[in-house]
């Protein structure tokens, strides 16, 4: 017995310099032998001014040897024994006292930190950056490949023959006409040709040609061009000006083989 009280004494003969912190900051004690049964850290709540733990427990004849960890966050003068318990929920009235010292790092009569230093704002960082930079990358791609297709599109456009209309294949006919330069079997062919088409568009293939060409002297849509025709063949001469455009309106959206069809 008077050897185990020797070696007690001496365990928690620790210079105070290994008992003293400073808030916040963790100190150890090592190979404290501490009487009685096994013991452990109590749980602390947000109120606690110490943070201790057990880091390692090893049996010393009939009692422990323990290394604690503590963190005071609260200055002052504290019995680490206060802060432990045993597992068997047996009294803790034979511990002695573990006194430890947990000091304030701010200076004498300063009750709150320092105002920080004002620094300029950090510049965006790397990484936005660089989400930044792909994305620039990928809009101009995208433009580009838009205005590549675009002109790939006006090209092919522009190599592909363009169909002409029945508009533009009587153009020149109407002109010789008009100018008295459209022989009478010319003319005939080209009536014959209107006659023909406007029979089957307004389902007039039961009658005949000339009964056909009368009613279409009169039809709002095939009458100017068939009344001109025929108007300059008997009047060469022509005070007033000629729409051959308006005259052709009716054929202009229509395929040039539109007669022979």
């Amino acid at each position: 017995m008077k050897l185990a009280a020797a070696v007690l004494a001496l365990a928690l003969a620790v210079p105070p310099a290994q008992r003293e912190t400073t808030v916040g900051m963790p100190a150890r004690i090592e190979a404290l032998v501490l009487p009685g049964g096994e013991l452990e850290a109590t749980p602390v709540d947000s109120k606690s001014p110490i943070v201790l733990r057990i880091e390692r427990t090893y049996p010393h004849g009939s009692e422990f040897r323990y290394d604690l960890e503590y963190t005071g966050l609260d200055p002052g003068e504290y019995d680490l024994a206060k802060f432990l318990h045993r597992k068997d929920a047996s009294s803790t009235e034979d511990l002695p006292s573990i006194p430890v010292t947990v000091r304030s790092v701010l200076p004498a009569g300063q009750v709150k930190p320092h105002a920080p230093r004002t620094r300029e704002a950090p510049d965006v960082g790397g990484y936005r950056r660089a989400l930044i930079a792909t994305g620039v990358v990928w809009i101009a791609v995208l433009v580009a490949l838009l205005w590549i297709g675009r002109r790939r599109r006006q090209a092919e456009d522009a190599a592909r023959p363009r169909v002409r209309t029945l508009a533009e294949r009587l153009h020149p006919l109407v002109v010789s006409a008009l100018e008295g330069r459209l022989s009478r079997s010319e003319r005939s062919q080209l009536e014959l040709g209107l006659v023909a088409y406007w029979r089957k568009k307004l389902g007039w293939e039961d009658r005949r040609p000339a009964e056909a060409l009368v009613e279409l002297r009169e039809h709002a849509e095939a009458g100017p061009l068939l009344r001109s025709l025929e108007d300059w063949l008997h009047r060469p001469s022509r005070p007033e000006p000629v729409d051959v455009a308006a005259l052709l309106a009716p054929y202009r959206d229509l395929p040039a083989d539109a007669l022979e069809r």
